[in-house]
């Protein structure tokens, strides 16, 4: 009986565990299956699920003619690691000194700053600012640390470096340094953009990031039947610029000269085609490396843009062709120079404080940059509400929205909120208002290309980098016509005579072979805290373009406060001038403008009557529109090409024409270089380039990928590969160039030169007139005493024994408390 019970409680018992056990096993998958299944699933998906963003490539920029300003090349990240897996892994940091110290000349990183990232508690570590993004050769440093070579010649195999490896990236690579830092800028090691082109089409440039996502098994294979999904990265767009590197490199060339010599506070330099608004060249100084940028910027701003200054003297331009557009200027009437008295005003002085030229005509006031006669045409005349106008109309007080981040758009409170009739008289003259550099490009190339405004552009165009197709491009856009073509061409010929005749305060800026019109200026600094002029501070500049009667190029110099102890009315002969000369002649000679003979220096011999018409006869004749030639077989193409009296070079022995240049439609002149590339390149004969500019060779040259190396400047005059020659494509083409005639030295001294630019951040209320020359009337400035201002075009003579000072503030005025752009 006892054992019976046992037996029912033994049975009872198993029983109790079996409910109990498949309770809770019940209840367990109850719980998995409906409270902890969201959980459970979404672990699953974890472990299930990869997803990757998909970064795109960023574009690259080009100048023009497709010469590489920025792209993005190989980087490697240096990283740590400072604590081992297992303990059976040697590959950590042992000696966090030790690994410093070698890797700090690799890194150019102070030994304390390596040592603190190789010393943190975290198992990997990056090496700070340091450690990003370096380049190939410091790799292979690296590496060569790592497992260094025997005497031997065997490499060891054992790391001599542990806990260092390398991750491979991208980094933004600007090949050409600090060339036209300011319009590109850069991209920071955090491919964040900083500045000029790099921030203003980030967007376009950055592209869109793509993702990839699908399910994967435990050992990190994709399922076959798994979900997944794809979004492709979209690269970024290619940027082409209208800076054309030639030109721009003959601008940062004189800017060097220039800086090396003087060391000024700062140089600005514009190039710009009027007949378009494209910006072919913009330089500053100083200026920076941008693949260097975190070395330090002592100049972030891009002046041409970003810098509002009083114009000065170059701002009497405007005020001239409005006076001749609302038929107010006869060049021939006179007037009594020397000062110009507003009723309760301090008077208005002409720039040699008051003595004036005694009666002269409104022409040889223009010549001599009168101020006197500039109040009389704006403020007697035009009046305030003329001013404004034409002020307006040609772009003063607005942004010219020129594709460069944080323009300016100047200042005129002073036409539109005047403190005095003196206020808005003064800006007649230049003084009393503020704007910006490009804005005068602007202005001065509505003149230049017979009165219409336009807007300058930076960017030519956008392409797809996969296929070169074009995305976007920028047209020619006129803004307004602010004055007639009879208006402009009659303001041109009195800005040439400014250039070509005496008194004319531009006389230093003639070219040998071209007529140059344009205008000199000089400005004194301010301080911006108290208003009060700085002595002995001054800003000179030069607006100017060539030819004259067919302005190709313009071209915008101004230089801030050099360091010489050489007289002030000197500086546009020791600087600006050969500045503006050497840029506007050399890049004529490469745009392949033929110069005209019977344009000669009057220091020079007179041209030959045979030689000028030959000259003559050679000169750019009537443009043609040039077909598109793309598509046509070869022999087609030569055939239209005859047809239309065009010359032509047909690169390779295809049948059909695959390339061309210039692009269909463009305009050409007889003579110009046509390049016409077939679908076969191989058996190419190189073309004779005798003559030709060296845009003509670098063009051919890039259209079948040979290599050209260059010397010196001008038109070519001798070539490495005689014409005729079959190429293989793997020789070198060495050209020398050789120009018309160097820049002409001025023989005597010039006239002093009244003028223009103050990059500056305030703006006087009311300044007077600018400093003093010879009483008795002379051409040749007496050196001002402190605060004066003066005209800056040439040499000026000391004053002659026993002659007066001048007063100490020009015009005779107290200065006063500036305004704030």
């Amino acid at each position: 009986m006892e054992w019976k019970r046992k037996v029912n409680w033994r049975i009872l018992m198993v029983a109790l565990c079996t409910i109990l056990i498949f309770s809770t096993l019940s209840f367990r998958i109850y719980w998995l299956q409906t409270v902890k299944a969201t959980e459970i699933m979404g672990t699953a998906q974890e472990q299930w699920d990869r997803e990757q963003v998909l970064k795109p490539k960023r574009g690259a920029i080009y100048d023009r003619n497709g010469e590489i300003l920025a792209y993005n090349g190989k980087a490697y990240t240096v990283n740590a690691k400072l604590k081992p897996r297992n303990d059976k892994d040697e590959d950590f940091v042992k000696d966090p000194y030790y690994t410093a110290n070698m890797l700090a000349p690799i890194l150019n990183a102070p030994v304390p700053e390596l040592v603190k990232n190789l010393t943190k508690p975290n198992k990997v570590v990056e090496l700070g600012r340091f450690g990003l993004k370096i380049s190939e050769e410091q790799k292979n440093r690296i590496l060569n640390l790592q497992y260094p070579t025997l005497p031997s010649g065997e490499k060891l195999k054992k790391n001599q470096l542990p806990g260092i490896y390398l991750t491979e990236t991208t980094r933004r690579v600007y090949p050409n340094n600090a060339f036209a830092s300011h319009v590109i800028g850069y991209l920071d090691l955090y491919d964040e953009p900083k500045m000029g082109i790099e921030l203003q089409f980030n967007d376009k440039l950055a592209g869109q990031k793509g993702h990839i996502a699908y399910q994967k098994d435990r050992a990190g294979y994709q399922l076959p039947d798994g979900e997944g999904e794809y979004t492709p990265a979209i690269d970024g767009v290619d940027v082409y610029l209208t800076i054309d590197r030639q030109i721009q490199d003959y601008v940062e060339q004189a800017l060097d000269k220039v800086e090396q010599q003087y060391k000024p506070q700062g140089m600005t330099v514009v190039v710009a085609d009027p007949q378009t608004g494209e910006i072919l060249a913009m330089g500053n100084r100083s200026t920076f490396n941008p693949n260097t940028y975190y070395n330090g910027i002592e100049n972030y701003n891009n002046h041409a843009v970003t810098t509002m200054f009083e114009p000065g003297s170059t701002f009497k331009i405007i005020t001239l062709a409005a006076a001749i557009e609302e038929k107010m200027f006869n060049q021939n009437e006179t007037y009594q120079s020397g000062a110009y008295t507003i009723k309760g005003q301090i008077p208005i002085r002409d720039h040699n404080n008051g003595a004036g030229w005694g009666t002269i005509s409104f022409l040889e006031g223009v010549q001599r940059s009168s101020n006197v006669l500039f109040v009389k045409l704006g403020y007697e005349r035009l009046k305030l509400e003329g001013l404004k106008k034409y002020f307006k109309k040609f772009g003063m007080g607005q942004k010219t929205g020129i594709e460069l981040p944080y323009e300016k758009e100047g200042n005129l409170i002073n036409l539109y909120k005047p403190q005095s009739p003196r206020d808005w008289a003064a800006t007649t003259y230049g003084q009393a208002a503020t704007v910006t550099a490009i804005q005068q490009v602007a202005a001065v190339g509505a003149i230049a290309n017979g009165g219409e405004l336009l807007k300058p552009h930076i960017l030519k165009e956008m392409r797809d980098p996969h296929t070169g197709a074009v995305v976007e491009r920028t047209q020619r856009e006129v803004v307004d016509r602010v004055v007639s073509e009879a208006t402009a061409k009659q303001t041109r010929d009195i800005l040439g005579k400014v250039v070509s005749e005496k008194p004319g305060t531009g006389t230093l800026y003639q070219i040998e072979g071209y007529q140059v019109a344009g205008k000199t200026g000089t400005a004194q600094k301010y301080n911006p805290n108290n208003g009060k002029i700085l002595d002995g501070r001054y800003v000179v500049s030069f607006i100017g373009f060539a030819p004259k009667d067919n302005p190709k190029l313009l071209v915008y110099v101004v230089i801030d406060d050099p360091k010489t102890d050489a007289w002030y009315a000197l500086w546009g002969q020791m600087m600006l001038a050969p500045m503006f000369t050497t840029i506007m002649e050399r890049s004529l000679q490469y745009l392949q403008q033929q110069p005209d003979l019977s344009v000669v220096n009057s220091t020079k011999k007179p041209t030959p009557k045979k030689e000028v018409q030959a000259a003559l006869a050679s000169s750019p004749a009537t443009q043609k529109t040039l077909p598109k030639f793309e598509g046509m077989s070869t022999t087609a193409a030569q055939l239209r090409a005859k047809q239309d009296n065009l010359t032509v070079t047909v690169a390779g022995t295809g049948t059909k024409i695959v390339k061309q240049y210039p692009e269909a439609y463009n305009q050409v002149v007889p003579g110009e270089q046509i390049i016409l590339v077939t679908d076969r390149v191989n058996g190419t004969k190189m073309p004779d380039f005798k003559g030709k500019s060296l845009r003509d060779v670098m063009e051919f040259t890039s259209l079948i990928n040979l290599a050209v190396k260059s010397s010196g400047t001008g038109f070519v005059s001798q070539q490495s590969i005689p014409p005729g020659t079959v190429l293989q494509g793997t020789e070198l083409l060495q050209v020398t160039l050789q120009s018309v005639s160097e820049p002409p030295v001025p023989a005597t001294p010039p006239s002093s030169q009244e003028g223009s630019t103050v990059p500056a951040t305030t703006t006087p209320n009311n300044t007077g007139a600018s400093p003093p020359t010879n009483p008795a009337g002379g051409n040749n400035p007496a050196p001002p005493s402190s605060g004066q201002q003066t005209g800056q075009g040439g040499a000026a003579q000391p004053p002659a024994s026993g002659q007066a000072t001048p007063p100490d503030k020009p015009g005779g005025q107290s200065p006063q408390t500036p305004t704030t752009p």
